[in-house]
């Protein structure tokens, strides 16, 4: 009987609480203090790790899955999500209202990407509940002030109503402590040759690489988390000239690119053709999602990739030590790409399916502007023009040891 008691046991986790009985009762050793029926189980599919980035701050960017434990007909409304020092009890991070809707939806029902319009949800009550049974996932973006203290363990703190056939019943859970990664962010070169730099999709809003929640081999990933899709930019701030229909009207097309950090090759894939831009292509088989790539080893447990290469144009092969600056291959459009870039990321696995994505950062460049409007790959080249509305950035300027974040311009 207490097994099948214990969802509707849960909807009274408030009078529970207030009818405890005394830690020692009877003999019987109590249960830890805050021990209670919680209407929200939590998971973290990844070791939150921190890292400095290109506004000056540390950030600290990961997943919190909440679900409904209680019965399909039992919704809960989620109304505060607050991120705490496991330790001190400090708030690091806090979501409610309208930001944490933003933040947060049902799993394999996403919120459309900034900048477009996609589909809108039906049939749901309004602001966030989780209706019975159901996941959500709550992309945490957090930022700390340069020169904070950072936690070494987190907590996560969450408050809401049980929305009972009864009427609604005050909850709050306390979840999810995990440690920080103790392991620091790779310090890399650039993975491309000197010049002007688009970088687009990087962290942290709501782009495909940050919120690409992939569910490969029975589990969820996001094993795009930190990459970063690299627009070659000329010196009138255009990407591509002429006509857009023409993979060398880019001015990423055929660039090289570069051994970020002396490494070994581990995987090499090439023979792919090239898309034709600027329309999205038929979405590939999941083996040919990345196009022709190259795969390097930098220590155990990180890998670097390079996506979307030209065919025929790789230079290294499985086993091949490289040093930094080397070129490894050019700039294509082959696999899921719709126009030409270099799709960089760092890599918990040699394969990018399944693995997750660490925060990583680049030791020197400096940030020249800033790209208001969400223009990546998929849009790039349906743009009036190829010249990128590039405005004025309040972190231009030298940057050393940081992650540039969505959509600066940077030069290297």
């Amino acid at each position: 009987m207490l097994v099948r008691g214990l969802a509707r046991a849960a909807v009274g986790v408030v009078v529970l609480a207030a009818a405890a009985l005394p830690a020692q009762a009877a003999g019987v050793r109590g249960l830890p203090p805050g021990t209670q029926f919680t209407p929200l189980v939590t998971s973290l599919v990844t070791e939150p790790a921190a890292f400095n980035a290109s506004d000056g701050r540390v950030h600290l960017s990961y997943e919190l899955f909440a679900t409904n434990a209680l019965g399909s007909r039992t919704p809960v409304q989620l109304d505060t999500v607050e991120v705490r020092d496991a330790h001190t009890g400090r708030v690091i991070g806090s979501l409610s209202g309208d930001a944490l809707a933003a933040a947060a939806n049902p799993v394999g029902d996403p919120n459309p990407g900034e900048g477009t319009d996609g589909p809108k949800r039906q049939g749901r009550a309004a602001g966030t509940v989780v209706a019975g049974s159901e996941q959500w996932v709550v992309w945490l973006d957090l930022v700390l002030d340069a020169g904070a203290s950072v936690p070494t363990e987190l907590e996560h703190h969450l408050t809401g109503a049980v929305l009972a056939p009864s009427g609604p019943a005050a909850f709050e859970e306390t979840v999810s402590r995990v440690p920080l990664s103790t392991r620091a962010p790779l310090a890399l070169d650039p993975p491309v040759q000197p010049g002007a730099w688009y970088a687009s999709e990087s962290c942290c809003g709501n782009t495909h690489h940050r919120r690409g929640l992939a569910p490969i081999n029975g589990r969820f990933d996001v094993p795009q988390r930190f990459a970063i899709d690299w627009f070659k930019v000329g010196d009138h701030d255009q990407v591509w000239e002429g006509d857009p229909a023409r993979l060398e009207s880019y001015l990423s097309y055929r660039q090289p690119v570069t051994a970020a950090a002396r490494a070994r090759v581990v995987e090499v894939q090439d023979g792919l053709a090239d898309n034709p831009p600027p329309v999205p292509p038929t979405v590939p088989p999941i083996q040919d999602t990345v196009g022709n790539h190259i795969t390097l080893e930098v220590a155990p447990g990180r890998f670097l990739l390079y996506a979307h290469l030209e065919h025929d144009t790789i230079q290294v092969h499985e086993g091949d030590c490289v040093e930094p600056g080397q070129v490894l291959a050019l700039i294509g459009n082959s696999g899921n790409s719709t126009t030409p870039h270099l799709h960089f990321q760092v890599m918990t696995t040699p394969e990018f399916f399944p693995t997750d994505s660490p925060p990583y950062t680049f030791r020197a460049f400096d940030v020249v502007g800033h790209v208001a409007p969400r223009i990546w790959d998929d849009n790039l080249g349906l743009q009036p023009t190829g010249v990128l509305p590039v405005d004025d950035s309040p972190f231009a300027g030298p940057h050393r040891d940081e992650l540039p974040l969505d959509r600066n311009v940077v030069v290297f």
